[in-house]
């Protein structure tokens, strides 16, 4: 049996820009994905706290350092500058693996800098 259980999360993200004319995705500053665990084109699961909306897409690189949180393609028509995101993205365990298992988890504070860091 598999559990579908929280692999990474990066919290309280801010939007810095959206851009309806690119094909799709979330660009995500490097650094920020590192942290959280995220790897480029990872499937991601994305909540909007300004409005409720959430989206699936998947997780490209920004330069790294720069904050970078920008709504590409269709996802740029669930938001707007300044919203805040939880994005978030899964794995699958076996049981022995799932009970033992702490998700990396960011949350981002002024600037989309690092204000908390747990899990592994």
């Amino acid at each position: 049996m598999q559990f579908h259980l929280l692999k990474s999360k990066i919290h309280r993200a801010r939007v810095t820009g959206g851009n309806v004319n690119y094909e799709g995705s979330l660009t995500i500053a490097r650094d920020l994905m590192d942290k959280a665990g995220l790897l480029p084109y990872e499937r991601i699961l994305c909540s909007n706290l300004a409005n409720g909306n959430r989206f699936e897409t998947y997780a490209i690189p920004g330069e790294p350092g720069s904050g970078q949180i920008v709504l590409n393609g269709a996802a740029a028509h669930l938001g707007k500058k300044g919203d805040r995101l939880t994005i978030m993205s899964f794995t699958c365990l076996n049981k022995s693996k799932a009970r033992r298992w702490a998700p990396q988890v960011i949350v981002l504070g002024k600037g989309n800098r690092i204000a908390n860091r747990r899990g592994l």
